[in-house]
This record gives structure tokens, sequence and C-alpha cells, in this order.
């Protein structure tokens, strides 16, 4: 929810400082994925996860919701 939000401060908040703070993310992963060829058998691995500062609030809030209700 808070990576949804997020993509849609970046579209619809004015250029500025709040714009760039969360449009800010990184994106922890393998980039480009790996591949393993054994002749017989291709194998293509890779995941990428892009993370912004209000997926990482909502991931807390999700925690938090989940332990006390």
């Amino acid at each position: 929810m808070g990576g949804i939000l997020g993509e849609i401060l970046h579209v619809m908040a004015p250029q500025g400082n709040i714009q760039s703070i969360f449009s800010t993310h990184f994106s922890p992963g393998i980039d480009p994925p790996l591949t393993i060829d054994l002749v017989l058998l291709k194998l293509t691995l890779g995941f990428n996860v892009k993370v912004n500062l209000l997926s990482i609030l909502g991931m807390f809030i999700g925690v938090y919701l989940y332990k006390h209700v």
C-alpha cells in the first residue's frame, strides 16, 4: 500500500523537496538476471524489489497493526 501511495505522490506532488523525498527509491535484487546454461537445461534466476520511504512506513504500520489487533 505504501509503494502505491509513493507512486501516486510522485505523480501528483508539485516539483520540489516533497516530490524528491517520496519518489526516491532503491532496488535491491539481481539485475541483470543470472543465467545458468547446462546444455540440456537453461535456468534464469532473478528478482528486483522497488522500495521507497512510504513502502517502508507501510511495512512498519502493518507489523504494528498485526501485533496489536
